[in-house]
């Protein structure tokens, strides 16, 4: 998203536009829509037809039901409207995001071979017995250092359910309560394609996300896999993203605009007009989203997610120790002068990930972090085009820096980033699943989890277009400084590298991969372990 830094006098006005990146507070003070950003939770969405509503089998309109009327009790009434239409209508959002999980995965072989040795031995059924399906649901929500998640168990589950008529348990909307996916296995000789990772109870948290109840952050979710699952297929990408785009005849108008106000200094309670002008010359942006489904709830966190860090950008919503906004940090030049306009971008990413294996490519290791926010100042022509630099200045660095690595603190103040970081985890996991073909690897073809019929999502339509708003601050006692605001994008195919483990993490990786029992069928299927 872009951010237009502008002044005049008697003020500094630096007006910020940023793409993709949300309209700011209104010049009386900050208006936050977003608020503690809780508007998405697991199922914000359909609560009159859940995912599957109409679907052959009858029973896969209550599929999501369950978890969806969790939230629909639990989220601020003011955030969710349940319109008579069978579909959930949110309040807008605005952000930038930018994923490309196969451009970030890079794969290593035979590092820490003790390590990941481990985790694939773990992960062996053969020497237990699994548990029965009717203990599934209490038992889920055990806590567990290591869980295990067979997709292609959990596919002849749903199956099962839906062949039975029956709602999906919700420890499966939940992935069995895993918190994050630490590890990628495939086990050839029985068919499983498994996700590890921490897992443990669950519930609704106040912002409506689906949290564990042991560390607050939102736990993995069964329509965000499918979403990110069948977008790739469908796209052949994994690339894909968001961003709020200021109008490029906007864009003139406010130059003109500020051109024009530069002339003369700012008369005494001239202040608010300017700003109100400041907002108005910008007017509606365009919420533009990249090969992802705008009526789907990922493609609404993702504008959700860049907005409220255009807030915290901007100062609108709070930080945490270490994250200054940039236009607190914004300081007059020689002479006491004014920054000059400038256009600034702020997106979130996924940086390089470093995935390790064991040398046979059955045990995978997943990077540890996977979110990053980057940022570029643009020029802006006279016509109001936008031109790449590929530069960023020191202020504007210095803010995506602080918010990168404060992520974990500012995921634990605001769920909505935790949400964000589980689906950059969903993304790199497939797309390394798709690069390494482990599905064929374990003779395994994905039917009911990518059929979008028999298995329907909500639907939930993403904001087209934003309302610009704008913050402010005084320095120097006669300068005003202003910003406007309004992408995330994916790309774990760049990001993506797959390493050789070191010696002791191979080990540990084969370990903790269990080789589970022969497959179950019927009532008994059992798609999860620890």
């Amino acid at each position: 998203m872009a951010t237009v830094l502008a002044a005049s006098t008697l003020g500094i006005h630096a007006a910020s536009a940023q793409q993709g990146q949300a309209p700011l507070a209104a010049p009386g003070g900050p208006q936050n829509a977003v608020g503690d950003n809780g508007f998405f939770g697991p199922g914000v969405g359909n609560p009159a037809g859940g995912p599957g509503d109409g679907a052959p089998g009858g029973a896969a309109s209550a599929d999501f039901d369950s978890l969806i009327d969790l939230i629909t009790s639990t989220v601020d009434v003011e955030s969710w409207v349940e319109n008579g239409t069978g579909e959930g209508d949110i309040q807008p959002f605005f952000n930038g995001v930018y994923v490309d999980a196969a451009g970030a995965l890079r794969i290593r072989e035979g590092g820490a071979r003790t390590t990941l040795t481990s985790v694939r031995v773990g992960g062996s059924l053969a020497s237990s017995r699994p548990k029965p399906q009717a203990t599934e649901a209490a038992s889920a929500r055990a806590a567990s250092p290591i869980r295990y998640v067979s997709l292609s168990r959990l596919e002849a589950a749903i199956a099962d359910c839906q062949r039975r008529h029956v709602v999906l348990d919700p420890a499966m909307l939940t992935l069995a309560g895993l918190q994050r996916v630490s590890y990628v296995l495939v086990y050839p000789e029985t068919g499983d394609l498994v996700l590890a990772g921490p897992a443990g109870d669950w519930q609704a948290a106040p912002s409506g996300a689906i949290v564990s109840v042991e560390t607050g952050r939102p736990v993995m979710r069964l329509d965000d896999l499918l979403a990110l699952w069948r977008r790739q297929r469908s796209e052949n990408s994994s690339a894909f993203g968001c961003s709020i785009v200021p109008r490029r005849e906007a864009l003139a108008r406010t130059q003109e605009f500020l051109n024009a106000s530069a002339a003369k200094p700012l008369q005494p309670g001239g202040r608010r007009d300017w700003l109100n002008g400041l907002r108005d010359n910008l007017g509606v942006q365009d919420v533009e989203y990249s090969r992802i489904d705008p009526d789907t709830r990922i493609a609404g966190l993702l504008l959700a997610a860049d907005y409220h860090m255009k807030l915290v950008g901007m100062g609108l919503a709070e930080g945490v120790p270490g994250v200054k906004s940039y236009l607190a940090s914004v300081r007059l030049g020689a002479g006491g002068q004014p920054p000059a306009m400038s256009v600034l971008r702020w997106w979130f990413a996924m940086p390089d990930s470093t995935i390790e294996a064991t040398a046979d490519r059955n045990a995978f290791a997943m990077a540890e972090r996977c979110v990053q926010v980057l940022s570029e100042n643009e020029m802006l022509a006279a016509q109001g085009q936008r031109v790449h630099t590929g530069q960023s200045e020191d202020l504007n660095k210095q803010f995506a820096a602080s918010f990168t690595k404060e992520f974990a603190a500012l995921a634990d103040k605001y769920p909505v980033y935790g949400e964000l970081e589980r689906v950059f985890e969903l993304a790199l996991a497939l797309a390394l699943v798709e690069r390494e073909g482990l599905a064929e690897k374990v003779g395994w073809t994905p039917t009911l989890l990518l059929d979008e019929k028999r298995l329907r999502l909500p639907k939930i339509p993403s904001p087209k277009t934003v309302e610009t708003v704008i913050n402010h601050r005084v320095i120097g006692g006669r300068h005003v400084i202003a910003g406007i605001s309004g992408g995330v994008r994916i790309d774990g195919a760049t990001s993506l590298n797959v390493t050789s483990a070191t010696a002791d993490a191979a080990g540990k990786l084969v370990s903790v991969k269990k080789a589970p029992t022969a497959k179950l069928a019927g009532q008994g299927v059992t798609w999860w372990w620890d």
